[in-house]
Parts: C-alpha cells; sequence; structure tokens
C-alpha cells in the first residue's frame, strides 16, 4: 500500500514542513506509518501501536521505517507541524480525483455536498479545545465531491466556528453544484454563490419572508408539490436581491414534506429534489470514517497531535479509495480494511486479496534451492 506514495515527494514535504533540529532518533516516514498502522489496524494507543510493529521488526526495513518508542512517536506528535499530512492529502487527493468515476446524474455539473461533523474531546484532556463550560470540541468541514464521494474541501477548526463561516471560505469551481443543510442559510452567502456562477440547493428556513412571482406547472406524481420563483422580503431582501426557485416536494415513502430553495432554473424540479437526497452521502461518509478509522479516540492530547491523527485518516482514506478506483472492486470501506487488518504485513497482491482469492504457494528461497552434489 505504502508504494502508491512515492517516497521522494514525501521526504520533499517532510523538508517543507520541519520544525526545529534535525530529527535523530525517528524520521517523518517512520511516524506516518506507525500512525497509519493504528488507522488501518484499529489501535487504540501509542503503547499498542509500539507493540504492533515490535512484533514486525523484522519487515520494517523493507517498509523503510524503523522501530520506535512511544515516547519519542508521542514527542514528534506533538512538536512536528500536521500540515505535512495536509500538504500530503492534497497530493492523494489529485492523484484519486482523476481515478474517480462521475456522479449518477445526467448533468455534467460537479456536484459537492457540504457539512461538518462535531468530535467531542474531554475538556480536562484537551484544554485547548474547549466548547463549553464543561466539554471540549474540534470539527471537521468536508466538502464531498460525489465524483467517486472525495472530500475535496477538508477544514479543521474548534468545536465553536459555525458551519457557514467555514463554507464561505471554499474555492468552489463555476458552474458546479453544492448542496448543504439549513445550518448554512445565509443569503449574502447565497448573493455571493450566485454573482460567481455557482448553483445552490438548500432547504429553506420555516420563517422565510418572501414573495411569489411567478408558478410553474408541477408533476404531482413525482412527489412535487410547487415550483414557484420568488424573491426574498423582509429584513433579508437586500441581502439577496436575485430571484430563487422555491420547489416543494412530498417524500412518498415517509410521507414528509420539503422545501427546497435554489438559484439553477435549468434542471427539472424532481432532479432538485433528488440533488438534495443525494446529500446523505455526506451523512454516510462521516459514518463511514467515524466507525473505521480512528478519528473519535486520540493517542495524543495536544492540538497538533489530534491535527496529526485526523489528517493521516484523511490520508488513509484517500488510500484506500485510490486501491479501490484502480482495482475496480465492489467491496465497501469496512469490508476492505477487515481484509487488510489480517495482512497488513504480509507481502500479498492487494488485488486477488480484496477480490477474496486465496493465496498463491509461497515463493521458494534461492537458499531452499542449493543441493550439495
Amino acid at each position: 500500500m505504502l508504494k502508491f506514495i512515492p517516497r521522494h515527494e514525501f521526504e520533499t514535504l517532510a523538508n517543507q514542513h520541519h520544525r526545529g533540529q534535525k530529527l535523530r532518533k525517528v524520521s517523518r516516514w517512520s511516524q506516518f506509518v506507525a500512525l497509519s498502522l493504528g488507522q488501518l489496524a484499529g489501535r487504540a494507543s501509542l503503547r499498542d501501536i509500539v507493540s504492533n510493529l515490535s512484533a514486525q521488526t523484522a519487515k520494517l526495513y523493507h517498509l523503510g521505517s524503523a522501530s520506535v518508542t512511544s515516547t519519542t512517536l508521542a514527542r514528534v506528535n506533538e512538536s512536528q507541524p500536521y500540515t505535512l499530512y495536509e500538504a500530503l492529502f492534497h497530493k492523494l487527493l489529485s492523484r484519486c480525483q482523476g481515478l474517480a468515476p462521475r456522479h449518477g446524474f445526467r448533468f455534467k455539473n460537479k456536484l459537492y455536498s457540504l457539512d461538518a461533523t462535531t468530535i467531542d474531546l474531554c475538556l480536562s484532556v484537551f484544554p485547548w479545545a474547549r466548547f463549553g463550560s464543561t466539554k471540549g470540541a474540534v470539527k471537521v468541514h468536508v466538502g464531498l465531491d460525489h465524483d467517486g464521494f472525495l472530500p475535496s474541501f477538508v477544514t479543521v477548526t474548534d468545536g465553536k466556528t459555525h458551519d457557514v463561516t467555514v463554507g464561505r471560505t471554499l474555492d468552489l469551481p463555476a458552474e458546479s453544484i453544492v448542496v448543504m443543510d439549513r445550518a448554512y442559510n445565509d443569503y449574502s452567502w447565497f448573493n455571493a454563490l450566485n454573482d460567481k456562477g455557482i448553483f445552490f440547493v438548500t432547504r429553506q428556513k420555516r420563517n422565510a419572508l418572501y414573495r411569489v412571482v411567478e408558478r410553474h406547472h408541477v408533476l404531482k406524481d413525482k412527489g412535487l408539490t410547487s415550483d414557484q420563483t420568488i424573491v426574498i422580503t423582509g429584513s433579508n431582501a437586500g441581502k439577496c436581491p436575485v430571484a430563487l426557485r422555491r420547489i416543494g416536494y412530498r417524500d412518498p415513502e415517509t410521507g414528509k414534506h420539503y422545501v427546497f430553495l435554489t438559484n439553477n432554473f435549468r434542471l427539472a424540479a424532481r432532479t432538485i429534489a433528488d440533488i438534495y437526497k443525494a446529500r446523505w452521502q455526506i451523512e454516510l461518509f462521516f459514518k463511514c470514517i467515524k466507525q473505521n478509522l480512528k478519528i473519535k479516540t486520540f493517542v495524543g492530547t495536544s492540538r497538533n497531535a489530534v491535527l496529526t491523527q485526523i489528517w493521516i485518516a484523511m490520508c488513509a482514506y484517500l488510500l484506500l479509495a485510490w486501491i479501490k478506483f484502480n482495482s475496480r472492486i465492489d467491496q465497501s470501506l469496512q469490508q476492505m480494511i477487515r481484509l487488510l487488518q489480517l495482512n497488513l504485513f504480509e507481502r500479498r497482491e492487494l488485488l486477488p486479496l480484496l477480490k477474496g482469492e486465496p493465496p498463491g504457494p509461497p515463493e521458494a528461497s534461492p537458499q531452499a534451492e542449493l543441493r550439495f552434489s
């Protein structure tokens, strides 16, 4: 798996993101190997990771790594910048984007879902992450690209940062479609997106004030209840002076009624409803990484150590995505991790392993073939 990360690229990034004197007892590569093992093998603590590596000392040489102690690893996690793994994440992301399958809609626009997940922390252990009077938290903000369901935009902030504050900073491409829940309702931002040629789909707030300018015909057999052109009124009128589209939809399965707002007048009303329904993929993404990678419990207590672990988890996710795109297998991330956990230090081809094919006969060593005459 580590062959997918060119070593010279990693070392270049490691030199760019180094602080203090030269490391003597451990390298950044050894740190990456150790913490990646923690992610893929589900190790719970630094001591657990180090014990696991110690049991594989003979194989670490072939990985370009070396055994480490928990004290040394903890010191590197605390002192060396997490930005190395943020930069590595973007390198891996650019590779994955070239292989990712397209989203399932007919339109050619890029489609993104925005959301954030809060990771609770114990305030007495992580005092820098104060979220309330009695608890701490960090928040992971993600812009999920529906081409391959890749986390194209990732930002980690303190728990108090509002979702829309991060949303405003994203550099989304023109003509793209971004879908989000009501936490991102900001009429000034909607107007800014419209000026940049970016389409948005969101749910309308219940207390929104608006005036209907035009009503459009809807196909009620598709669950649509309304399709209107509106303008915002009240105190928010000046924040978003452009006309918006208001679409009502009743889910035939649950009977729940939804009202969507968008600045896209080209797509069919049912397509807008389906776009919002596809936003559920980002919820599945958060569920996937929380259940299968180590981003809820941490092996360090400093801010740098926590961010290092989160960014390495994101790198591990992209490594698995890259393998999945290349091999074109149907296994979920959870199934892939379960297979890899039992074979992390076995020298086997990945594709037969992930397809469930039995291993071939072991290769005979040249020494075993020597015969005395």
